[in-house]
């Protein structure tokens, strides 16, 4: 009799050369298992776009053979892009208790429910899907509930470890399962697929206990009201802030919808510990000495910076800095936001508020450093490697760890998302991609804003536009009324004048032409109002607006 053979898929439809919008998918035969499902927050130049998600049309596609998705923890860049497959793949969801929760928390925003596709899952939980078996085992990272994923397969296992760190100390006493792991390994682990966050950080990531010391100093050195900036769905810290605020005997009041819900959930299931009195409203704040008031606060979408932005510019209704108020950011940045972080923090500073914005408070990682990654190479020993979750350059990192461990180099797989990497009959190979671009989300538009959406929205946001409205007489072949010009972002309209009515007369004489010559196709004119103006305002201005000629008819 023939030893059976699986034939194995990988693709990763989100999480490689980038940070945030992690999804991997694991085919084994005909079955389509995948692995989170999450957003990343948008890049700079992605001009009024709320979040990215995954391309998932493959998964559409071949939607007969997806048979769950499976999450290793509940935060937004693992989760976030949920509500949006679940509009088009109604498929079984597989997670921890926690992180089930704060799904249904994102369903219910999105006017979705699905219990019935929620199958809770714990680090000993051993399951058969369509005769594949799955097992778990626990992780350590900045929210409880972390699981990293097994899918056993005749070939060996194919190891997923979600985020992760090896903290001795963690918040909560929730340490990693290193005898399961080296279990795992013992027994033959065919690919891993790791975290590659801090592949570039040498050392070992410093415990999150360190944080809660940080925080309680800077709350315990503080005169006045203190406010603390973090994610909403790193329960973690969160835990460590109600842990300071207790001991220094303040009261915490929480400002957004989004962590609000989370907290309260979180306490409602027992991953947050907090005194039954601690939490006070936020009308409430100003009936207390200031000294006895602290602050906490995430943006809409779960990130530290939105809301403290728009409180260190006055523009947040319920809560204004003030100055000698105390500000915690108590966050790392988000890749690609430095900028708005040094812009808030200047805000902050003109106010006169104290910001506490050290290494140990925004440096220190809920993911594992280069020791910690060697670590969980040496007790999974598997036979092919594939860095996953990181930019490039943490993907490369990885990659040379691997190297260093013992892994053959023909074996180690830095690939992009899209890349299919295949086992079959003994021998991997690449070559083959699917779709895997960065679908747009902006209000209630899923994909339909394009490069070429915001390369419109990145022209407006650097020379403006300006309209060009003509009304013609049909019958008569003659301008009717017009040419109208407006503008916006292009020129201060009263201190330009005489440019407005040059570019007037242009257009006046465009359209004359265009009539003399029999030319009345509207497309046609436009394109001469378009390409003429654009000459005569980047000669005049340097400076190359959006030009919209619009014609009518009477």
């Amino acid at each position: 009799m023939n030893e059976k053979k699986d034939n194995i898929r990988l693709i990763a439809l989100g999480g490689l050369g980038e940070s945030g919008k992690n999804m991997h998918v694991v085919e084994i035969d005909t079955d389509i298992f995948v692995v989170d499902a999450g957003l990343k927050y948008p890049e700079g130049e992605m001009f009024g776009v709320d979040a990215v998600i995954p391309d998932i049309s493959y998964l559409i596609k071949n939607r007969e053979r997806v048979k769950g998705i499976f999450l290793t923890h509940g935060h937004e860049d693992h989760i976030g892009a949920i509500p949006y497959v679940l509009k088009e793949l109604r498929v079984p969801i597989y997670g921890t208790k926690l992180t089930l929760a704060l799904v249904g928390q994102l369903l219910k925003q999105h006017g979705l429910t699905a219990d019935d596709l929620l199958n809770e899952v714990t680090a000993t939980s051993i399951l058969t899907v369509n005769q594949v078996k799955v097992s778990f085992f626990r992780t350590t990272h900045s929210i409880p509930d972390c699981v990293g994923i097994c899918f056993h397969t005749a070939e060996g296992a194919i190891v997923h470890t979600g985020d992760f760190k090896f903290d001795q100390t963690p918040v909560g006493m929730e340490t990693a399962d290193i005898d399961k792991m080296a279990s795992i390994g013992k027994e033959g682990v065919l690919f891993l697929l790791s975290d590659s966050s801090n592949a570039d950080k040498p050392g070992y990531s410093v415990s999150e206990s360190v944080i809660g010391q940080e925080i309680s100093e800077g709350i315990y050195s503080a005169p006045n009201r203190v406010v603390v900036a973090t994610f909403a769905s790193n329960i973690n810290r969160i835990q460590q802030v109600f842990d300071a605020a207790e001991e220094n005997n303040r009261k915490v009041a929480i400002v957004g919808r989004h962590i609000y819900d989370i907290v309260m959930l979180s306490i409602d299931l027992g991953y947050l510990k907090v005194s039954d009195d601690i939490i006070t409203p936020l009308n409430q704040i100003e009936k207390l000495p200031d000294h006895q008031v602290l602050i906490l606060t995430c943006g809409t979408k779960g990130e530290p910076m939105a809301a403290l932005s728009k409180m260190a510019t006055q523009s947040n209704k319920p809560v204004h800095i003030q100055s000698k108020d105390t500000v915690l950011i108590a966050s790392p940045v988000i890749p690609g936001s430095e900028l708005i972080v040094s812009k808030t923090i200047d805000h902050l500073l003109r106010i006169g508020a104290n910001v506490v914005y050290n290494k140990n408070l925004t440096d220190i990682s809920s993911h594992g450093s280069q020791e910690e990654l060697k670590l969980m190479l040496n007790m999974m020993k598997p036979t092919y490697f594939i860095p996953t979750h990181g930019e490039y350059r943490m993907q490369s990192a990885h990659a040379k760890l691997a190297l260093s461990v013992g892994v053959k180099s023909e074996n180690v797989l830095i690939v992009d998302n899209g890349d299919v990497v295949e086992f079959n009959n003994g021998k991997v190979s690449t070559g083959e991609k699917v779709p895997a671009a960065n679908i747009l989300i902006d209000g209630l538009g899923v994909g339909d804003v394009g490069h070429i959406v915001l390369r419109d929205r990145k022209l407006l946001s650097k020379d403006g536009i300006l309209i060009v409205v003509v009304t013609l007489d049909k019958v008569k072949k003659q301008i009717a009324s017009g040419p109208e010009i407006i503008t916006r972002g292009f020129v201060y309209v009263r201190e330009s004048e005489s440019l407005i009515e040059q570019a007037c007369e242009i257009v006046n004489k465009i359209i004359a032409q265009c009539v003399k010559g029999y030319i009345i196709e509207w497309n046609s004119i436009k394109i001469s109002i378009r390409d003429a103006l654009n000459e005569f305002l980047f000669q005049q201005t340097k400076r190359r607006p959006m030009i919209l000629p619009i014609i009518m008819e009477v």
